[in-house]
């Protein structure tokens, strides 16, 4: 029976175009991730959308003077342009603007609120005296208490990564008017995380196969001790409470309704398929399976608080991993959109095409440390192994084929102890991927695949068709051959990395339909095949900028 895999991808601020280490640290792992489930016939639901309610657009629409409405359209539709570009694909890519995610969420607090796991409370929150209003977290900024980083957020550091709370900084200013901010009393609603702690603690324990990384800062936040946790603040930007009790200007704030947003796109999806009881199979679901793909920053609120919301809600199903990923740098500094730090995602398309991008980034996902990014390392993962190895070993032996064969695979001849290793090793491929794949171990798969590609050229090195053409065209059919079968098995390892240019690759060795419609699965190439039109799959960069 095939697999339901829920794929949740970190929900976007709209409030700033996405740089690579965004890139990087999320939708690229998920792209490739979900594409390899498509093919091996799983049933995937991919999804995520714009976060419409953070206050950074909010902050971003004071600094320029518009509404955050306007931030919001504005960046959601750069983002559905990025990921068409970068082939991206998503089940639903939606918003939590929507009156669906509006209904879900006020129906996740009215029940954990029915439920005892949300109370009022009165508590100290900062005010900006000079403003005349309450300072949301992220309109704090100050010196972060466990690091002295002193660019943190009242929300978080950047820098160490901690979450924060804001009266937690050392120095605090406001962000809209530099003044020390004081505290004032207000009412907000809380969620009662030490309720789940004994669950979350065994639940965690539970875990197989878990980054350790993440496994151990989760750990350490139930040894640490819950606290309880603000869902509402003083804000006019945001979904309305649904029960009375707190007064007017106040909203429930953007981390409690983001998470929502995986099982209200789900939903959404349902009801577009027109099957709108078609969510259940992956969230009500035991055997179904939930992936969240984030950045380290956001683990907390994946594997506590949003475990703990779906406990206390009931029914639902707790993700199977988080495979979060560590934070990609720039000159030392991690990327950082509201900083300016890190070539956006536009920029880096106008220097690259998108198969090339998608390859360099795959090649150094920051899966268990941080990882360094420069241009001059994309161009040198470019130049020197995606053209270099993969490009130019189908360039060359499609050529090959087309001079010596008239375009058609040829019939093979007798073969060699080294063409029957050559065939070993390919049949081995697609198993050897999917068992790193499987394991989000991305960066393992495609270094297999490209491992595979230096042993086919190895093998032509070796074996000489160019020459045996001239004195033994058997020979050459042989190697030809042999070579062609072996690309089509790596044409299937590398499409969840490279659809574009594998999708290409499929038409250029004469095979009917989509590569899509094959599956997982590959395949000799028939002989007596009329290739397609043979061109180079990538071009060469030119040196870059950082």
């Amino acid at each position: 029976m095939n697999r339901h895999v829920l794929v949740s991808v970190a929900w976007p601020y709209a409030s700033g175009s996405r740089h690579l280490g965004h890139l990087a640290g999320a939708y690229l792992p998920a792209d490739i991730f979900a594409r390899y489930h498509r093919l091996a016939g799983d049933r995937v639901l991919m999804v995520s959308g714009s976060d419409v309610y953070g206050t950074p657009i909010t902050v971003r629409a004071d600094q320029e003077g518009v509404t955050p409405q306007e931030i919001v359209d504005r960046y959601h539709a750069e983002f559905v342009s990025n990921w068409e570009d970068l082939a991206i694909q998503w089940e639903l890519f939606t918003m939590t603007g929507t009156p669906n995610h509006h209904e879900v969420t006020q129906d996740i607090f009215r029940t954990l609120h029915e439920n005892g796991y949300i109370e009022r409370r009165t508590s100290e929150q900062f005010y900006d005296p000079e403003s005349r209003r309450f300072l949301p977290d992220r309109y704090v900024e100050g010196t972060c208490p466990h690091c002295a980083y002193e660019e943190a957020r009242g929300d978080q550091c950047d820098d160490c990564g901690r979450t924060l709370d804001p009266v937690d900084l050392i120095d605090a200013r406001s962000k809209l008017s530099g003044a020390t901010p004081v505290s004032r009393k207000t009412d907000h609603f809380y969620l009662r995380l030490p309720e789940f702690s004994d669950r979350l603690e065994e639940w965690l324990h539970s875990r197989q196969g878990w980054r350790k990384h993440v496994l151990n800062f989760s750990l350490g936040w139930i040894e640490e001790g819950l606290q309880d946790r603000a869902i509402t603040r003083d804000i006019d930007w945001g979904i309305d409470i649904p029960v009375e009790g707190l007064g007017p200007g106040k909203k429930i704030y953007v981390w409690f309704d983001a998470v929502i947003g995986y099982l209200s796109a789900s939903k959404e999806w349902s009801q577009i398929q027109g099957r709108p009881d078609a969510w259940k199979d992956w969230w009500e679901n035991p055997e179904a399976e939930h992936y969240y793909f984030i950045g380290k920053d956001n683990i907390p609120f994946h594997t506590i608080i949003w475990p703990a919301m779906l406990l206390g809600y009931g029914g639902l199903e707790l993700p199977t991993n988080v495979p979060a990923n560590q934070y990609v740098t720039f000159r030392g500094g991690k990327a950082s959109a509201s900083r300016g730090i890190g070539l956006t995602v536009g920029g880096a398309l106008a220097i690259y095409e998108p198969d090339s991008l998608r390859y360099a980034l795959a090649a150094n996902l920051p899966e268990t440390s941080d990882t360094e990014m420069t241009a001059q390392e994309i161009d040198r993962r470019i130049n020197d192994e995606l053209v270099a190895t993969w490009g130019n070993l189908v360039n060359r032996v499609l050529s090959m084929t087309r001079s010596n064969f008239g375009g058609r695979v040829p019939e093979p001849g007798p073969e060699h102890p080294e063409d029957a290793a050559v065939r070993a090793a390919a049949d081995q491929l697609l198993h050897r991927v999917a068992d790193r794949i499987e394991k989000v171990e991305l960066r393992a798969g495609l270094r297999t695949g490209m491992e595979m590609a230096g042993q086919l050229n190895a093998y032509l090195n070796a074996t000489e068709p160019w020459k045996t053409a001239k004195t033994d065209l058997a020979r050459t059919a042989t190697v030809l051959k042999t070579t062609l079968d072996a690309i089509n098995h790596l044409k299937v390892a590398f499409a969840p990395y490279l659809p574009v240019t594998a999708e290409r690759l499929h038409s250029m060795l004469g095979l009917p339909g989509n590569l899509s419609d094959h599956g997982w699965v590959g395949l000799p190439v028939p002989a007596g095949t009329t290739l397609g039109v043979v061109r180079p799959l990538y071009r060469k960069v030119e040196a870059s900028r950082d």
